[in-house]
């Protein structure tokens, strides 16, 4: 159907009905015969949603008004199936479901304005939206946000007024007094997601690897066993045979044990019992009373599945027993999402990644290369992108990641059946396994999984006394989100030297500059924070120095200037007689009176920017701090040397000696190279008063 046959006849589309979603790409399977046409009541949008995470939407034309349900339907199949109007951007559907919920409220307030003849949109007038603004100034007194989300829709019944006839809007909101409120706008900056705390960070990761390297098999091992009472098939052979004996054998072995019989909402689990037996569930009938004796005596277990727990937390079974009970903190289930959130964790804090790219991450996704002798030095995570490509369904995308997301990747791998490709899909034993259409967990699931995981990381720190808990201090609630640890990982790159580079390649960032405003290093105040925390650091280290007259004892080219520096700053610090050690005065000192010395593992540098070799090689585009991977230290006269750097330097010649000792004998030009760099660092130690070769 043309967009002027639309236009033109109002009743032209719903005749032809076409299918709602006949110009959107739908997602993998997904047949346009199977969705929803313009004449149905409900519009589901699911079929278009195309990453494996997305839930359903729909579009539920019966909760509008019904005078305006027509408009709001020529509207909305403009949106999801007609040509743009110039200068506008193709929507998406989760936009678009937004754009519904803001048009129905609008209507709805609308319908209770208007005379029932009332029912074209073209009819609105310049004071009907006035009046409507005022109406969101009443409502949301205090949220500007949301007022102009409210309003913003309003302006598609003008943008789109080609497509929609007598509906469409006669003249543009945007150009009525008032519409837009006066004010400065919000600045859009840095990113404000706010990073992970180290105290909540530290123990949730160490917690997320513990149970990836110590309790996963416990559970992997449960579910291992309930898939098998599911999936394996009766033997009808032995369906029947013998199985009085058989249970009064298996009985028997609880009663020497002293191993309660396997129970559920306590009583003996007969279904179990029969699974164990490989029998049919009735044959078990006539053996109930032999069944209730045994219960007597050795009492019935909470339907565990694993009684014999492998897995030690300070040198006790982390847990009890792991059962399918979902009413209790030890079921599998829970188990189950616990052990899919540690590895979530791992994931997308070592890697870097976006939700929806963690969510996309497949069966065999894990690439590892290693080397002559079978070793693996380098893994690879596949997996695909969607943010800045123009592809709607993703480009394939790779992540160098650490060892530790390559055993939570095959330990998801062993968490799902072979057949279920997307490792971040809902588990099979958790409750509503079955239901919705999406191939991976929503985003609100995975949070709530996250905040769930943490409350059973400091479960168990109560049960075995331990103080490593996932908390956020005093007053204060652990709130995880999926979109903290790749915010966070980028705090934490961006802080080492060169970090900045590594970031943006790693986040697949365009640019140095996007990546450091990611990682919040200007505006947002994590640079201000970062070098307020490197300088109190840099402080403690010069008042162990003073205390241990360590200045007085430095080398190289600039020693005299590093001790004048650091004697000057030792006088000022002094209060009462003694060196003050108070962080919020050193800090202050720090502000006023910083040294600009910096200590490293090989030099100590006393930073004068117009001798500096790192700024020369920087042409001057730097902040005035010395650069540390661009260091040129055996050549820069800003150097000093502590007697941890002398010997950091006769460590390197020992390393070099080694090498070059080895067998089999180097190629001539690393051999070389390496007799170059030890006669260098000799050189520079000897001129400077040091030995080369410790005593």
């Amino acid at each position: 159907m043309s967009i002027a046959t639309f236009a033109a006849n109002p009743t032209a589309v719903s005749l032809q009905d076409p299918y709602v979603l006949r110009a959107r790409p739908l997602r993998t399977g997904a047949r346009l015969e199977d969705t929803s046409r313009y004449s149905h009541d409900i519009w589901v949008l699911t079929a278009a949603r195309l990453q494996a995470q997305e839930c359903s939407l729909i579009l539920n034309f019966p909760t509008l008004p019904q005078r305006f349900r027509p408009a709001a339907k020529r509207l909305f199949y403009a949106l999801l199936a007609l040509k743009e109007p110039d200068g506008e951007d193709t929507l998406g559907i989760a936009t678009i479901r937004g754009k519904f919920g803001e048009i129905k409220r609008f209507l709805k307030w609308l319908d209770g304005r208007w005379s029932a003849e009332r029912n074209v949109l073209s009819e609105l007038s310049p004071a009907d939206l006035d009046d409507y603004r005022k109406h969101l100034l009443a409502r949301f007194p205090s949220n500007r946000a949301q007022r102009e989300r409210s309003r913003a829709p309003l302006r598609l019944l003008w943008r789109w007024r080609q497509h929609l006839g007598e509906h469409a809007l006669r003249f543009d909101p945007l150009h009525l007094e008032g519409w837009g409120e006066s004010g400065p706008m919000q600045r859009k900056g840095e990113n404000q997601t706010d990073r992970l705390a180290e105290e909540i960070l530290g123990p949730l990761l160490v917690w997320a690897l513990r149970f990836i390297d110590d309790f996963a098999s416990d559970i992997l091992e449960a579910d291992r066993r309930w898939r098998d009472t599911r999936t394996k098939p009766l033997d009808r052979t032995s369906a029947h045979s013998n199985v009085g004996a058989r249970l009064q054998a298996l009985l028997d072995e609880h009663v020497t044990a002293g191993r309660p019989l396997p129970g559920y909402e306590g009583q003996p689990n007969i279904l179990q019992l029969s699974r164990l037996l490989d029998c049919d569930r009735v044959s078990l009938t006539a053996h109930r009373e032999a069944i209730d004796a045994a219960a007597a005596v050795v009492g019935v277990a909470d339907s565990a599945f694993i009684e014999d727990v492998q897995g030690r937390l300070d040198t006790r079974p982390w847990i009890e027993s792991i059962t399918t009970n979902h009413s209790t903190v030890n079921s599998l289930a829970a188990l189950g999402r616990h052990l899919q959130a540690a590895c979530y964790i791992v994931i997308a804090f070592l890697s870097g990644m976006r939700d929806c790219e963690v969510k996309h991450i497949k069966r065999g996704c894990l690439e590892i290369k290693c080397d002559e002798e079978g070793r693996p030095y380098r893994w690879k995570l596949n997996s695909r992108a969607f943010k800045g490509e123009d592809d709607v369904t993703g480009v394939p995308a790779t992540w160098v990641v650490h060892e530790a997301v390559a055993r939570a990747i095959k330990i998801l791998e062993q968490l799902h059946p072979p057949a279920q490709e997307h490792l971040m899909g809902r588990l099979l034993h958790s409750s509503g396994s079955h239901k919705g259409t999406n191939l991976a967990l929503g985003n609100t699931s995975t949070n709530k999984h996250l905040n769930d995981f943490a409350k059973f990381a400091n479960h168990l720190c109560t049960e075995h006394g331990r103080a490593d808990t996932v908390a956020a201090g005093p007053g204060h609630t652990v709130r995880l989100q999926t979109r903290h640890f790749r915010r966070t990982l980028a705090w934490y790159i961006a802080r080492r030297p060169g970090g900045v580079v590594a970031g943006a390649l790693q986040y697949r960032h365009h640019s140095i500059q996007m990546f450091e405003g990611y990682a919040g290093t200007s505006d947002s105040g994590f640079r201000a924070e970062v070098e307020s925390e490197q300088a109190i650091a840099r402080g403690e280290v010069y008042m162990e120095m003073i205390e241990a007259h360590q200045h007085l004892d430095l080398a190289g080219p600039s020693a005299e200037e590093a001790g004048r520096r650091l004697k000057d700053f030792g006088g000022r610090a002094q209060f009462q007689g003694q060196v003050a050690l108070d962080k919020h005065r050193l800090k202050r000192i720090m502000k006023r009176h910083d040294p600009a010395v910096y200590p490293g593992e090989y030099i100590t540098c006393v930073n004068d920017p117009v001798k500096a070799l790192c700024e020369k090689a920087r042409r001057g585009n730097s902040e005035g701090l010395p650069s540390h991977g661009g260091c040129l230290p055996l050549a820069c006269r800003n150097v000093a040397l502590t007697a941890e750097n002398t010997a950091a330097w006769q460590r390197e010649i020992a390393r070099i000696d080694k090498r070059l000792a080895s067998r089999p004998t180097l190629a001539p030009r690393l051999r070389q190279r390496l007799q170059t760099r030890r006669a260098e660092v000799v050189e520079f130690l000897t001129a400077n008063g040091q030995e080369a070769v410790p005593a």
